[in-house]
């Protein structure tokens, strides 16, 4: 079992890897969604891009891959002709920060909460795969970081950036558009599969489930919501995910009381309810099983 989940995440570190050659992604297409008047989402590999546009210049939310770049950019000058002012990392992640060297060469102000310029600026590692992330070069970082929240006035929209800890990193942003109910959730949300949740960046479930929770009575029934990951979702779509977060716990808990290694608690399946829905992404169920379970058995 466990050899076998070594061989995944080998194949999963080398889908991450940032040294991935640009022909990799050249079948890549970047599908452009309209959310509101003036608000898209960019979906290509990677996690999704939030668009503002209007006569104020772009506001962009992520950037995916560096190799992507020149594909998002014809993306956006499809929607509009105006320069991309102000770019937003929900977190440190390279597939939603490895376009920034491209885009801050372009003179983009880039913005983050104080841990992901903490983390993009220093060596990291990503236990989960072992892999080890070099540290961004400076025209990379952002040159504007942020403690608990920052609220940007531009095109004639009120967009608020708010920190939520420890939920997928210790440093994700969810992103309101006040005036258009339009949020942006970063990966505190991947829509319709299990999520990644980076422990070792300081994310926990538990901090999901909270973040989710609290962001369920943020939003009503005609708000739209871009996720990390996944199509673009309503009220329904985040309360289905916070509830699965929430059987998972429920679930693997009483397995983690009773001292079961992972090998062992892996072996009763305690997530194969769920696993037929959610196991289709980029975690299949043993592998998030793995990444988790240590977190709800350290918990008290």
């Amino acid at each position: 079992m466990f050899r076998i989940i070594t061989v995944l995440l080998s194949l999963v570190s080398a889908f991450i890897s940032t040294s991935f050659a640009q022909d990799q992604f050249a079948g890549i297409e970047i599908k452009t969604i309209k959310v509101s008047e003036g608000i898209y989402m960019l979906e290509g590999s990677g996690g999704n891009i939030g668009i503002a546009t209007g006569e104020d210049g772009i506001f962009m939310i992520d950037d995916q891959y560096s190799p992507l770049t020149p594909k998002i950019l014809a993306a956006i000058s499809k929607i509009s002709d105006k320069p991309i002012k102000f770019l937003i990392n929900t977190h440190w992640h390279f597939d939603h920060t490895g376009g920034n060297e491209n885009l801050g060469n372009m003179d983009v102000v880039i913005l983050a909460h104080d841990n992901v310029y903490k983390r993009l600026s220093a060596g990291q590692l990503m236990k989960d795969f072992d892999k080890q992330v070099p540290a961004s070069p400076k025209v990379a970082l952002p040159v504007v970081s942020f403690n608990d929240q920052v609220t940007f006035h531009l095109n004639d929209l009120h967009i608020q950036a708010r920190h939520f800890a420890h939920a997928h990193t210790d440093g994700d942003s969810i992103l309101f558009f006040k005036n258009k109910n339009v949020i942006h959730t970063g990966d505190i949300f991947f829509n319709g599969f299990y999520p990644y949740i980076d422990s070792g960046s300081g994310g926990s479930i538990y901090g999901m489930i909270d973040a989710t929770a609290t962001l369920l009575k943020l939003v009503d029934d005609t708000t739209k919501i871009i996720p990390g990951h996944g199509p673009l979702a309503n009220k329904q779509d985040l309360q289905t995910f916070h509830d699965m977060l929430v059987q998972v716990v429920d679930n693997v808990t009483p397995l983690t009381r009773q001292g079961l290694s992972l090998e062992e608690a892996t072996k009763r399946d305690p997530l194969k309810k769920l696993n037929k829905k959610w196991g289709n992404g980029f975690l299949k169920p043993d592998m998030f099983l793995s990444i988790i379970y240590q977190t709800i058995a350290d918990h008290k």
